[in-house]
């Protein structure tokens, strides 16, 4: 799937935990997509630490992103939040 394909989803849910986070996110639908990413990173799956690290970046709380990010064993990602959000789309869905 591509992520312009990813983006004009109309429903997620045959997809993995993390990339619904990631497209409750791109909906505007914030409190889900944490719900998520939190589900899948505290059963140990990197995907969604790394999905629950960059939501903490979009609410602006950098310590918690910060946690996250050492979790899921990658840097703080200090690019713009759009890009980063196509950034893990795209590693998420070549997976």
């Amino acid at each position: 799937m591509t992520l312009d394909e990813f983006r004009a989803l109309t429903d997620a849910s045959t997809l993995s935990v993390p990339l619904q986070a990631l497209w409750c996110d791109a909906r505007g639908d914030w409190d889900r997509a944490h719900t998520l990413a939190q589900l899948a990173g505290d059963n140990g799956d990197r995907d969604g630490e790394w999905v629950h690290a960059y939501l903490h970046r979009v609410e602006g709380d950098e310590g918690n992103a910060a946690y996250w990010y050492r979790r899921c064993g990658r840097p703080v990602n200090r690019a713009p939040l759009r890009e980063e959000w196509a950034a893990i789309a795209t590693e998420l869905l070549g997976r």
